[in-house]
């Protein structure tokens, strides 16, 4: 069964990175997703930096972008409001700029799963009250 989704920062970084808690299981899931895997530039930014120590982890993410693994498929601009209800809405989680991109992304993008290791997905709902698909490491 094809299954297309839209990527977090925890898993790209743990793709990129070994020596990560979750690298095998990412690796794994990647293996098995469709491509292009959908990303926003906040969630680009938020890898760039976690992984600044590590420079060819960094051109990983460029060559997946160049080589069509990965596709930026939101844009902030357009959905600015959009963004600021999510973030008023989970105040209290707070909620980051890239998480609220991607509840927005899975609004857009209806068939993609979301791919994360962030339990806070599991709170955030699509169109206010659905509960997003999630692709989640085992017993979270």
């Amino acid at each position: 069964m094809t299954q297309w989704a839209i990527v977090d920062t925890g898993p790209l970084v743990a793709f990129l990175d070994r020596r990560e808690r979750f690298h095998t299981w990412a690796v794994a899931q990647i293996d098995q997703l469709e491509r292009p895997l959908l990303v926003c530039e906040a969630v680009l930014t938020e890898a760039m930096f976690l992984l600044r120590h590590h420079p060819a982890a960094q051109d990983g993410i460029l060559a997946m972008l160049e080589n069509g693994a990965l596709e930026i498929g939101f844009q902030l601009a357009p959905h600015s409001r959009e963004i600021r209800e999510l973030r008023r809405k989970y105040h209290d989680r707070p909620m980051s700029l890239a998480d609220a991109c991607i509840v927005r992304m899975a609004e857009l993008h209806d068939r993609h799963t979301v791919f994360t290791i962030d339990a806070d997905f599991g709170v955030y709902r699509k169109h206010g009250h659905e509960p997003l698909t999630l692709i989640l490491p085992p017993g979270y």
